[in-house]
């Protein structure tokens, strides 16, 4: 068998050195270096709360550096455009919210999950429902179908680098991530994934650079994008343009900046499970922004270069038939067009670098819902700290066998995206309101969750209705037509605001918190907002008035990652003095950025 895969034509011996090599470094690294002693829960899955800002904002990114994003990424590129990277960089500005509003209250509730902060802020039956309800959505459901596209994507890499290995090397990568996961917990998680990033960025900048060289430079880049035939309308429209996209398709953009960001602004899930390790709030702030620019910035443009890239050296009229089927392809084609022996082997282990880190992120981030808010809180009570350390990582392994399943019933990672964007944006405003608003209740939160989940999926719901005759065929066909890919931007902003507002009705026909458990939240966390009745029962409590600087902070801060996203534009494409422009603004808002998160944080 190992014979076979180095007489693989795709890849020379060189490059299976450099691959064997560098997995070895990591499993050195791993064994030797980072194996950490957990003793109880808190230490495996939050490192007791002691990792520094540039730590945990670079783990968090190289978990987006996964084996979805590139693939997708450069598809929408190559079929779209670069706009089409908005479903990308829309998150942007959802980030800089939480920096400014949410990262230091993750930090300050010192929680082990985002579900247990329910149990902290709400009381009751409901509040012990939505947790093991919020834990099982979040931690099995959302958790394994995210890791399943991540599988699928490097299944579409490996079937294009290794041919009939592709089965071979995926195995090989994720038993390597289970078990480095199951040694070192959150802090072996997050300092590997820091070697991974570094190589996974440094190789994707090199092979852009050399599809820059290939096809003449930025502003050569441009010419011939704008004389091909082969190339989408617009391809090189950082902003959709009616010109270049039908109404629809602009009308799904304008959901996407000015609503669903929402989604992305109280983070949540791996995010947030980064921020509760930090060592202190303004750790966890600092790390939120770091996240951003790499997230954002320095992850995509790479990407979109060998997108653009693609067009040129991989032209449609001359693709293969895999290609035409499924433009996801492209990027690793284009490892093999364009790298030479040696760093193609070396793009490939960053590749799987990515999967690695990705995999063991969400393993060990699921692995603490199943066992904090699943396990611990409803099954078992009261056992002994290496009783649960034992679970977790039996749930580890049994996530990783979920995720696989979700995997093999894939065929598009975009279409899963959308998926989990119509399902997350329900919820966004609500989760939000919570940490500002004493008036919201569990009620409130479950409603937003079930409304989302009935709207998301109602094209399921009503072929069951259809099985059972209660609809007719029209019928079925009308609902479908909404349900269609076109409109699914659209039909996510609208199942947010119809979750938002029967969210909201559901809150005044409810009653409120207890108050005890109000004023313990209160408390502790120090919230802004609309808190008054909670505040005059606390007066010894000092809230920090920071509401004007955080609203400055996200103002600049959007300022500095757009500048700093469209300057890299106009360089990848020639345009020097815009680009130039653009470079003195984001320097200018970045230093008043950085400036507003002193301020914001009380550490």
């Amino acid at each position: 068998m190992l014979n076979q895969i180095l007489l693989n034509p795709r890849l020379e011996i060189t490059d299976w050195i450099v691959i064997i090599g560098y997995l070895s470094i990591s499993i050195i690294i791993s064994v030797f270096f980072i194996k950490h002693r957990s003793e109880n829960i808190e230490d495996f899955f939050v490192a007791g709360r002691s990792l520094p800002w540039w730590l945990l904002g670079t783990s968090i990114a190289a978990t987006w550096f996964a084996t979805d994003a590139p693939l997708a990424i450069t598809a929408l590129v190559r079929s779209k455009g670069i706009y089409a990277s908005w479903l990308w960089w829309y998150l942007g500005t959802g980030i800089i919210m939480m920096v400014f509003f949410f990262a230091h209250y993750w930090r300050r509730a010192e929680i082990l999950t985002d579900a247990e902060l329910i149990e902290l802020r709400y009381n009751g039956n409901s509040a012990s429902f939505l947790r093991g309800f919020t834990a099982a959505f979040y931690g099995i459901f959302k958790n394994c179908i995210s890791l399943g596209w991540v599988i699928l994507a490097m299944l579409k890499f490996s079937e294009v680098m290794l041919g009939g290995r592709a089965e071979i090397a995926l195995v090989i990568t994720a038993v390597f991530a289970l078990i480095h996961t199951l040694i070192s917990g959150i802090k072996g998680v997050v300092i590997l994934d820091a070697l991974h990033f570094t190589v996974g960025v440094l190789s994707t900048i090199l092979m852009a650079i050399l599809i820059m060289t290939a096809v003449g430079g930025p502003s050569e880049l441009a010419l011939k994008l704008s004389l091909s035939t082969e190339a989408p309308p617009g391809i090189t429209d950082m902003l959709p343009n009616l010109g270049h996209i039908t109404l629809l398709e602009m009308i799904g953009f304008t959901c996407l900046i000015l609503i669903l960001w929402l989604g992305q602004a109280q983070g949540d899930g791996f995010i947030v499970q980064r921020l509760f390790s930090a060592k202190n709030e303004k750790h966890a702030v600092k790390a939120s922004l770091w996240f951003a620019v790499a997230a954002i910035v320095i992850l995509t443009w790479p990407w979109i270069v060998i997108g653009l890239g693609s067009i040129i050296l991989l032209p449609i009229s001359d693709a293969s038939d895999a290609l035409l089927a499924d433009p996801e392809l492209a990027y690793p084609l284009m490892i093999l067009k364009v790298l030479p022996t040696g760093l193609k082997g070396l793009l490939v282990a960053a590749f799987m670098a990515a999967f690695m880190s990705t995999v063991d992120t969400h393993l060990c981030w699921g692995g603490s819902y199943v066992v904090n808010d699943i396990y611990k809180r409803f099954l078992v009570k009261d056992k002994t700290p290496k009783h649960y350390l034992f679970i977790s990582r039996v749930s580890i392994v049994f996530l990783l066998l979920c995720s696989s399943i979700a995997a093999w019933q894939m065929d598009s990672i975009a279409d899963a995206w959308i998926y989990i964007i119509e399902i997350m944006s329900g919820v966004a405003i609500i989760s939000m309101l919570r940490w500002f608003w004493w008036r919201i209740n569990a009620w409130s939160e479950i409603t937003s969750m079930v409304t989302a989940l009935l709207l998301a999926n109602g094209y399921f719901i009503s072929k069951i209705i259809y099985y059972f005759d209660f609809i007719n065929i029209n019928q079925l066909h009308q609902i479908q037509f909404y349900y269609d890919i076109d409109h699914a931007l659209i039909r996510a902003a609208f199942i947010l605001i119809v979750s938002t507002l029967m969210s909201l009705l559901v809150t005044f026909l409810t009653k409120p918190v207890e108050n005890n458990r109000l004023l313990a939240f209160y408390k502790k966390v120090k919230p802004m907002g609309w808190w008054q009745p909670i505040a005059l029962q606390a007066p010894e409590i000092v809230v920090p008035q920071v509401a004007k600087t955080s609203w400055l902070g996200f103002g600049f801060g959007v300022i500095f990652l757009n500048s700093i996203l469209f300057s890299v534009g106009h360089l990848v494409l020639g345009h020097y003095l815009i680009a130039f422009i653009l470079i003195v603004i984001a320097i200018i808002s970045g230093r008043m950025t950085l400036r507003q998160v002193e301020n914001t944080t009380t550490e």
